[in-house]
């Protein structure tokens, strides 16, 4: 049997993020479980352990991108031997800044106080590329209906969650298992600085920067996130 894959998804969207993926892994049992709504990254990691037993899952490959890549680090410091590799997309391993922190709380409150209707505006020129912004509009609409549609609790917890996540830079020298790192190259929020940084100390590592894309990389750009995801499944299942 193929290794099993379990997608974890960027905030503050879901497990829909990755439909194109999972069209692609058919040959290999998936989990793409729901991970907004945690206060404490370390209890979403918890929550996709406890989705992985239920399956019988020894190992799995685990890829995450941007919030997903966070709990991806989580998942580690539980449970490292559960990993068969792993693929951090448009991540980073460093914590918030203060302003990051910030930030976060700030548009917390203004989701108690306003609603969902100012995310678009907020996040989507972080979230997709200039090159997506101008070319295509499709995807640009498909990112805001989704924003407008986001749970307003569960999005406030995430952002208690993201903020107050640790450092996982320690860990990345004891990251025991071949490692895929995935970046848009048009990605301001975790730019390609970010990813080589991890490259850099991840011993097992590969990188990629993936063309006309920004912080949605998959959505963005899928051939070619998708070539390199299904190279590195292959590269694993051998």
């Amino acid at each position: 049997m193929s290794v099993p894959v379990i997608f974890l998804h960027a905030f503050p969207y879901g497990p829909a993020m990755w439909e194109e993926q999972l069209l692609l892994v058919q040959r290999h049992p998936v989990l793409v479980p729901d991970i907004l709504g945690y206060e404490n990254l370390e209890s979403a990691a918890a929550h996709v352990l406890v989705k992985m037993d239920a399956r019988g899952w020894e190992k799995a490959v685990f890829v995450g991108l941007s919030m997903g890549g966070y709990v991806i680090f989580r998942l580690w410091n539980l449970e490292p031997e559960r990993f068969a590799g792993l693929v951090l997309a448009d991540t980073r391993a460093t914590p918030d800044t203060p302003e990051q922190k910030a930030a976060r709380a700030q548009m917390a409150l203004r989701i108690r106080q306003e609603g969902t209707g100012f995310l678009p505006e907020a996040l989507l020129p972080g979230h997709l590329g200039g090159t997506t912004r101008t070319r295509n509009p499709a995807l640009v609409e498909q990112v805001r209906q989704t924003l407008l549609a986001v749970d307003p609790d569960k999005t406030i917890a995430s952002l208690k969650g993201l903020a107050e996540r640790p450092d996982s830079v320690p860990l990345l020298p004891d990251i025991a298992t071949p490692a895929l790192i995935l970046v848009g190259e048009e990605d301001t929020l975790t730019p390609p600085a970010d990813a080589r940084q991890m490259a850099a100390q991840i011993p097992d590592s590969r990188i990629l920067i993936i063309p006309q894309a920004g912080h949605l990389a998959n959505l963005e750009n899928p051939k070619a996130f998708n070539t390199a995801l299904l190279g590195f499944l292959r590269e694993i299942d051998h």
